[in-house]
């Protein structure tokens, strides 16, 4: 039987996040994930129904702690539509994204495990759509300048810009990725 604790069931998703971005998915198991919660063994498995329960929760914690709070969206929304509101909108992209770096590479992580589940593949194929879907809805509503292709550009130089930061940290000063997002958007978009 599957518990419903809510609180606890978000601390051991959190838990196992933590594991997924420190030893990789063939170190996601229950026990570890009890162990980095500090909770009794056992516990996660009273939580979820199997592992590619959990690594799919797991996903979808990622993205809902990724997701702007209220009062920073609406900070976005009523900025002057232009590309240097646009140029701050992306730096605040990579930096809440680099901010949860354990999130981030649990998320690739999980990109790579779902080569080989098909099913994680489609449940992260529908939330990645979702979430570009929902980016593209916004810059069109936010009356941004760029098409959706340049919205797409972005959204795949800024994915590896992270990629690098957090692989690889010492590659680029913060300044130097400042300084990257400023041109990506500077070049992309041409409105």
């Amino acid at each position: 039987m599957v518990r419903r604790n809510d609180g606890r069931r978000a601390a051991l998703v959190d838990a196992a996040i933590e594991v997924l971005a420190r030893e990789g998915a063939r170190g996601l198991t229950f026990r570890a994930v009890d162990t980095e919660a500090a909770v009794p063994t056992g516990t996660a498995s009273n939580y979820f129904g199997n592992r590619d329960d959990l690594l799919t929760q797991a996903g979808a914690r990622v993205y809902e702690r990724l997701t702007p709070g209220d009062a920073e969206i609406e900070r976005q929304r009523t900025a002057k539509p232009d590309k240097e509101t646009y140029v701050g909108l992306m730096r605040d992209v990579v930096g809440r994204v680099s901010g949860f770096r354990t999130g981030y590479l649990a998320l690739l992580e999980l990109r790579l495990e779902a080569t080989r589940r098909p099913e994680l593949r489609a449940v992260l194929t529908e939330r990645v759509q979702a979430d570009l879907a929902a980016n593209l809805a916004y810059h069109e509503a936010s009356g941004l300048p760029g098409d959706a292709t340049a919205v797409k550009l972005l959204y795949l130089a800024l994915n590896w810009l992270i990629v690098e930061q957090l692989t690889l940290p010492d590659v680029l000063s913060e300044d130097e990725r400042d300084r990257l997002v400023e041109a990506a958007v500077q070049r992309v978009i041409t409105e």
